[in-house]
């Protein structure tokens, strides 16, 4: 078996990094001796070596980032595009467009305005890795502009491996399926009982988990790509079907 490719002295920056899958995430790269610049709305909750202020819907923010983070650590080994959300849980007829614009923009403008930002930063060798979702692979109910977004995110990390084949960044994204976080709990507008409710009769994945898989792929031979990860409860075969147990 290859030998883990150590990560120590590398730099890394990760959005969304205030909790869930990014805070994980922030951790152990920090215990692998990764110098981690962390973004998110949340800045007091960030856990990272440079923790900065980052809405990933709004440019300016963007460019702010990107340049203070730039000053601090230089050029980049890796980014982690993780932000992003879902709002409400409904048919398509019943959404707003306030809600979707709010989905769109964060989960695919912003993930195309921070690759765009960061990539001239991006160092020979370097990572571009991103949250997706089973919801980006196999459609579900009641979830329309995010199941958008994220086929949309998983179509622009197809078409950006062909833009920079035979370029030395490697591109990998992780699709989790149910995972215990404050995804839920955003989606619902603070309905703490309605968020339990998605996690209710199953073992839901972890950030930890997923934060384990972020770093297999980074931590491959040089040569080795890892396209993409999918992740889920044992007791899940897509978006739309769990199996329960009657506790």
């Amino acid at each position: 078996m290859a030998d883990a490719v150590s990560l120590a002295e590398k730099t890394a920056v990760v959005t969304g990094a205030s909790s869930g899958i990014g805070a994980a995430t922030v951790r152990k790269l920090r215990e692998a001796g990764v110098h981690v610049v962390g973004g998110a709305r949340r800045v007091e909750r960030i856990e990272a070596d440079l923790a900065l202020e980052l809405d990933t819907r709004d440019e300016q923010s963007c460019v702010s980032f990107v340049e203070r983070a730039v000053a601090e650590i230089g050029g980049f080994d890796i980014l982690f595009n993780n932000a992003g959300l879902a709002l409400g849980r409904y048919p398509f007829w019943e959404s707003n467009e306030e809600d979707e614009a709010t989905v769109l923009h964060t989960n695919v403008d912003g993930v195309f305005r921070m690759t765009r930002l960061c990539l001239p930063h991006i160092r020979d060798g370097g990572h571009i890795m991103f949250t997706g979702s089973v919801a980006g692979r196999q459609a579900y109910p009641n979830g329309a502009s995010y199941v958008a977004s994220k086929f949309a995110v998983r179509g622009f990390v197809y078409a950006l491996r062909e833009d920079l084949l035979g370029r030395p960044i490697r591109i990998t994204t992780v699709d989790p399926g149910l995972t215990e976080t404050e995804f839920s709990l955003v989606r619902y507008r603070g309905d703490e009982d309605a968020a339990r409710e998605v996690y209710e009769g199953v073992d839901p994945v972890t950030p930890d988990e997923i934060a384990d898989c972020v770093l297999f792929a980074l931590t491959r031979p040089p040569h080795v790509n890892v396209d993409e990860i999918v992740v889920k409860a044992l007791a899940q075969s897509s978006g739309a079907r769990i199996v329960r147990r009657e506790d």
